[in-house]
């Protein structure tokens, strides 16, 4: 008999999920209303973050398209010492510890001229490494190879040459004229270096904050330049480029690192997310108040049931259990929902704006992204948000002795 008593005082954990579950047939509507502004609440957060994620993601991938790119450091001295880098000085940073690989760029006034047409342009006489280690991937055509005779052109060198930046334009034959100014040359006067064979045109780039200017390939000019406008170098490890940084802007030396820019434009974009994320979280609070208001109405409504459920021998434990199953479950509802909402709504906007982007002859767009931490994050988020709305019903159930339940009827 003993036994058969204690077996009355704990309801089994499949009973409580039964009973738990009762409450979607009981009052369906209420039930579905209060899940639907939970899932609206946690779908909006869902929405906002991976706009935040998306956004990141796009301008992270602007600056970073080569790995290499994260590990180099461009070196080129201040604008106003009108100094520029002698072969010395690259021997010198290239025998610097921790210096993987260098690739330094010329700058010089050059006139180019196709199919009749000619302009002015600055020429940047580079190695093909330079595009690899600068990041600078071509949006028409393709950067030349090593070893190929080729050129890069601007947009707004194109426009000068009446060529179209577009793919027709690849290909083209183009003839060079390249003045090598000396050290100190103020005067424009300097050695002209005209190119016997013209070179094909391999890539454009979409650039007009610039004036014209041209990526040549060293290989095509064939005398080295005297000397170099700024240096490319790679660090032999991540970890070292902050080090090589310090130490040559002691030598004087301005340093641009693409690693600078990522860390500021995550900087910027987590501002942007957080800011995001508390309008969503607004919208979850108020969902949330709603699921508190609705668990409170139904311990009321519920009174008579919890006395009648202790007088056949349920415990405080198993009453305030039921409870919180049943919030958790609303939570957890709530969670499932929001997670489908936003993933389907970020997922919408990201077709809609792919078919725009392709028609108006870009990339496809991606600009709602959700980790997958966020999504399990969320759902941990949505159940303790259930588990916390119950909590005071669950704890007032403890409270209430049979004889006060019976006297609500």
């Amino acid at each position: 008999m003993e036994e058969q008593a204690q077996q009355l005082k704990h309801l089994a954990a499949t009973d409580l999920l039964r009973l738990s579950l009762r409450v979607f047939k009981t009052k369906p509507i209420r039930t579905f209303l209060t899940i639907m502004g939970m899932s609206v609440g946690i779908g909006t957060v869902m929405f906002l973050i991976s706009m935040g994620y998306g956004l990141q993601f796009i301008l992270i991938g602007k600056l970073v398209t080569t790995e290499d790119s994260l590990m180099a450091l461009g070196v080129s001295y201040p604008a106003e010492s009108e100094l520029n880098i002698n072969p010395q000085t690259v021997q010198a940073i290239t025998d610097m510890p921790n210096v993987g690989e260098i690739s330094p760029m010329a700058e010089f006034p050059a006139e180019i001229k196709v199919e009749g047409s000619t302009g002015l342009i600055v020429a940047k006489v580079i190695e093909p490494s330079y595009f690899r280690l600068s990041g600078l991937i071509p949006d028409t055509g393709k950067a030349f190879e090593a070893g190929e005779r080729g050129i890069v052109l601007s947009s707004q060198a194109a426009k000068l040459l009446n060529l179209p930046p577009d793919q027709t334009s690849i290909g083209k034959e183009i003839g060079l004229k390249l003045t090598y100014q000396g050290m100190n040359d103020q005067e424009g006067a300097g050695e002209e270096i005209v190119l016997g064979e013209p070179i094909k045109l391999s890539g454009i780039i979409a650039d007009d904050t610039q004036a014209p200017f041209a990526f040549v390939s060293a290989v095509a000019i064939g005398k080295k330049p005297p000397f170099y406008k700024e240096v490319l170098l790679k660090a032999t490890n991540i970890d070292f480029v902050e080090a090589l940084r310090d130490e040559l802007i002691e030598q004087g030396f301005i340093i641009s690192a693409r690693l600078d820019l990522v860390n500021q434009a995550k900087k910027v974009m987590n501002i942007i997310t957080t800011i995001l994320g508390v309008f969503g979280i607004a919208a979850l609070i108020v969902s949330a108040i709603g699921m508190f208001n609705t668990m409170i109405v139904g311990f009321l409504e519920r009174i008579y049931e919890v006395g009648i459920m202790k007088s056949l021998g349920a415990t405080d434990r198993d009453v305030k259990n039921l409870f919180l199953m049943e919030s958790l479950l609303m939570g957890l509802s709530g969670g499932l929902g929001g997670v489908t909402l936003g993933i389907v709504a970020g997922k919408s906007v990201n077709f809609i704006l792919s078919i725009l982007a392709q028609r108006l002859g870009g990339d496809p767009i991606r600009l709602f992204i959700t980790p997958g931490w966020f999504v399990v994050t969320t759902l941990i988020l949505s159940s303790m948000i259930g588990l916390i709305a119950g909590f005071w019903p669950a704890h007032r159930s403890t409270t209430l002795s049979p004889k006060e339940a019976f006297k609500t009827r």
